[in-house]
């Protein structure tokens, strides 16, 4: 084995981005002068990789409708790489991180001509889309794995992994600080704050944000006194304060630019869309109303394949419905409403759930702690020694 390999990664959205950075921090632990290149953004770049595309050209919303609208270009993308890994910049491994919709089928070509492959977050078989256990069979060497379960998962089909854990359990706080957040927000510690996230994509802003500021709104007319911050994707930020003046929240709000993390941290609770972002409120330990909506052909193929009752991720680590889900037509403002004033009303009144939520969420956060970017690199390390 070579003394600092050249790896290849692609990461899609945001998400991938902070994975593949922190696995380029294990990396380039064990390899300074490690030479990485493919598909990513800014966290990855900042550690020296070389982006030939953006990971924002990857980014799609929804199942069907949403994903033909840019399909030729990402079929362009992905063609122009994959020749170029197989000729001229062959590396000594490729390593998809997340995005298994362009990386298993590139990560299957790349392993038929020779080269070594790795995927960085086990697709959700476990919760919908079970087919695709054959096509990551197919597509990977080794696969690294966020949640302790899916070893075991994966090597009942035959296909080797390595649990991680989630490196936002290392990134957040065991006892994240309030005060300090509310401090650096502008807030008072007595404020009763409501956090709304409704998503880091175009396409997420578009169906959830102006349902997501009507709820809001109706929170209002309850809690007249009550704080509502957004933090945005600077890219969407004035197409939120757009969608906040035609609620009439213009200057009743605010939206700030990034700090999801430092209003997770000052929140009482969350308005939140189904995604990653729900972990993360649950490692910051709060109450939270998980919502979605997506066009109702993407809807209907997704339900079709899923697997468990759960979609929000702390119900499918919790194995329970710990915090609500209200999904498509369910996902209506006077019901969003209605069940962030239960949160609301159950920590006025010091409920014991609002403390077994926050029982249960610290006990998922110790679950998740590793020392990722050092246990993927030696992943990395044996795969290529192998």
């Amino acid at each position: 084995m070579q003394t600092s390999p050249r790896i290849a990664l692609v990461a899609g959205e945001t998400s991938g981005d902070l994975l593949a950075g922190l696995l380029l921090d294990g990396l380039r632990a064990q390899w300074p002068q490690l030479a990485s290149m493919g598909i990513g953004g800014p966290r990855m770049m900042e550690r020296g990789f070389a982006a030939w595309w953006p990971s924002e050209r990857l980014a799609v919303h929804g199942y069907s409708v949403e994903l033909v609208r840019r399909l030729l270009g990402i079929v362009r993308i992905r063609r122009q790489l994959r020749a170029r890994l197989l000729a001229s910049e062959r590396p000594d491994v490729f390593i998809g991180v997340d995005a298994p919709d362009f990386n298993l089928g590139l990560e299957a070509d790349l392993r038929a001509a020779g080269i070594k492959t790795m995927h960085f977050v086990c697709p959700s078989i476990w919760a919908w889309r079970p087919e695709r256990v054959a096509k990551i069979r197919r597509a990977c060497d080794h696969v690294l794995c966020l949640f302790p379960f899916e070893p075991e998962l994966l090597a009942r089909h035959g296909i080797a992994a390595t649990y991680v854990g989630h490196p936002l359990a290392s990134v957040i706080a065991l006892q994240p600080d309030r005060l300090a957040a509310r401090c650096a927000l502008g807030l008072q510690p007595h404020d009763e704050v409501l956090a709304i996230l409704p998503g880091s994509r175009s396409g997420e802003v578009a169906y959830l944000a102006d349902t997501f500021f009507q709820a809001a709104a109706l929170v209002r007319q309850a809690r007249p006194a009550i704080k509502i911050i957004v933090p945005a994707v600077p890219a969407l930020q004035a197409r939120l304060e757009q969608a906040a003046r035609a609620c009439g929240l213009h200057g009743a709000i605010s939206i700030v630019a990034g700090q999801s993390h430092t209003v997770l941290a000052a929140c009482d609770t969350t308005l939140i869309a189904s995604g990653t972002a729900t972990l993360e409120a649950a490692l910051f330990k709060r109450p939270m109303v998980i919502a979605y909506r997506m066009h109702p052909w993407s809807w209907r193929l997704m339900r079709a394949k899923q697997l468990q009752p759960w979609v929000g991720l702390p119900n499918i680590l919790c194995g329970d419905f710990v915090v609500p889900e209200l999904l498509q037509d369910a996902a209506n403002p006077p019901a969003l409403a209605a069940a962030v004033l239960d949160w609301l009303d159950a920590a006025r009144r010091g409920d014991t759930r609002v403390q077994a939520l926050h029982e249960r969420f610290t006990a998922l956060h110790q679950s998740l702690q590793r020392d990722t970017p050092r246990l993927a690199a030696d992943a990395v390390r044996t795969l290529l020694a192998s």
